[in-house]
């Protein structure tokens, strides 16, 4: 088995910044995605970024230019940097863990451990 410790979650005004961190710990994989997925009320869960283990990355056009994923050295850190945000960016940010394979890094299927989710807040 595999835990995800999520953290960095809160409250922001349109265009600040926010850094979300996840750290896998217990069974994890040398060949491994690792990614983060959003929720907002009403609306399904959607793909955010994502990287892998040969430190190829994907994000959701609604992201990119404004968010960076990242890991550790250790490689069992991701962190999300959040710049510019919008009120629309306001979720439930899941973290989520999987064994590499043949699925898009955007694709919920190749996630087989998720975090327990933290808040992301954005208004004025």
């Amino acid at each position: 088995q595999v835990q995800l410790a999520e953290s960095g979650g809160g409250s922001v005004q349109p265009g600040g910044s926010l850094r979300l961190s996840c750290a896998a710990s217990g069974r994890t994989f040398s060949t491994y995605v690792m990614g983060w997925f959003r929720q907002a009320p009403g609306l399904e869960r959607e793909f955010v970024a994502a990287g892998d283990w040969a430190a190829s990355t994907s994000y959701a056009d609604s992201v990119k230019g404004r968010f960076t994923i990242s890991r550790t050295s250790a490689k069992n850190t991701v962190y999300l940097q959040m710049n510019s945000l919008k009120p629309e960016d306001t979720a439930v940010y899941y973290c989520a863990y999987g064994l590499s394979s043949w699925r898009t890094l955007s694709s919920a299927a190749a996630y087989q451990y998720w975090g327990q989710g933290t808040q992301v807040t954005v208004s004025s």
